[in-house]
């Protein structure tokens, strides 16, 4: 289907092809009124704005932000890294924005892309999503490239990475050197994440004979305090418990510290794997088995995305995908 243009959206609004450009771009010459026409006549056409035209219409800053909600997150800073060696690389500046604060965080962000500050923007959006993202990407043309959210918010361009088929292969793994009664530690039903790893673990123990107990499937915060608990209560309805699967390496490393605080040898008694491998986990007593995900890698990738969307390229008809890996160390192996 051929794009919507700019002067298609002017003739339905019934004004010039300039002042629905202006009208489009927030100008402020131009009255509430053709505003609102113009809007409501390229939301009827289906009108998104090309990166290329944004970009002339705004004037470049040679400067791309990152969006995320925390720095907190132990891989964060990996992704960072990636983003920023390629935008120097590209010859952007590199602007963050966090959400700690909220709503006030987020119009700081959006004051930043009305002012013309920032040419794109690669996010990592909380569960539940920015309404005021996806306008600016949707309604506006402004570049957004979001990392590892490809089934919720498929609006926009993303990189991601293979979590169903990692969760599948660690499964895999700890069911072919023996479990049997297996635990799963998870985080919130709504991260996109989650729901993947869990259908990886799940497919890989289902066509091995095993089935996952429901009650031996606890959701966290994904925190290691409240992974330290959620490891004591699968402890208390499973006696005999063998295997414990984390959705992330803080989860599993809270799952190692309840077990040695409660005598459990690992992987004598109780196999453990997590996902991520940050540096804690090849530093863990025992080292975990993990599922190394590239968020290096993912960050670069998004950087390169983003700057060829700035530069007017077409978005990718699907997410650009960098594989997870398997890491097998001594919390699951005998």
């Amino acid at each position: 289907m051929a794009r919507v243009t700019i002067a298609q959206v002017a003739a339905a609004a019934g004004v010039s092809k300039a002042s629905a450009s202006r009208a489009l771009n927030d100008h402020p010459d131009v009255g509430a009124a053709t505003v609102e026409r113009v809007r409501a006549a390229a939301d009827r056409l289906g009108y998104v704005p090309s990166a290329s035209a944004v970009r002339l219409a705004r004037g470049s800053q040679r400067t791309i932000g990152m969006l995320v909600p925390s720095l907190a997150w132990p891989w964060m800073l990996e992704v960072l890294g990636g983003i920023a060696t390629e935008a120097e690389a590209q010859g952007y500046a590199l602007v963050l924005q966090t959400l700690l604060r909220g709503d006030q965080s987020l119009a700081s962000f959006v004051r930043q892309v009305e002012s013309s500050a920032i040419d794109g923007v690669v996010a990592i959006e909380p569960p539940g999503g920015l309404a005021e993202l996806r306008d600016l990407h949707v309604r506006r043309g402004f570049p957004v490239v979001m990392i590892d959210d490809r089934v919720s918010r498929p609006d926009y361009p993303s990189v991601a990475t293979t979590n169903e088929r990692g969760a599948y292969e660690v499964a895999a793994h700890l069911a072919d050197v023996g479990a049997q009664r297996i635990g799963v530690i998870t985080g919130p039903a709504d991260f996109t994440f989650c729901a993947e790893r869990d259908r990886g673990w799940r497919r890989a123990l289902a066509e091995r004979d095993l089935t996952l107990r429901e009650d031996l499937v606890l959701r966290t915060d994904m925190s290691e305090p409240e992974a330290y608990q959620a490891t004591g209560e699968l402890l208390s309805r499973c006696a005999g418990l063998d295997t414990i699967l984390a959705v992330g390496d803080m989860v599993a490393l809270g799952a190692l510290r309840m077990l040695r605080d409660k005598g459990v040898r690992v992987p004598d008694d109780v196999r453990v794997a997590g996902f991520d491998d940050i540096p804690a986990a090849a530093l863990a007593v025992p080292p975990l088995t993990t599922v190394r995900q590239p968020m290096y890698r993912m960050g670069e990738a998004a950087a390169r995305l983003l700057v060829d969307l700035i530069g007017g390229a077409d978005p990718p008809t699907g997410p650009r995908i960098i594989p997870t890996e398997l890491v097998i160390r001594e919390s699951s192996t005998r």
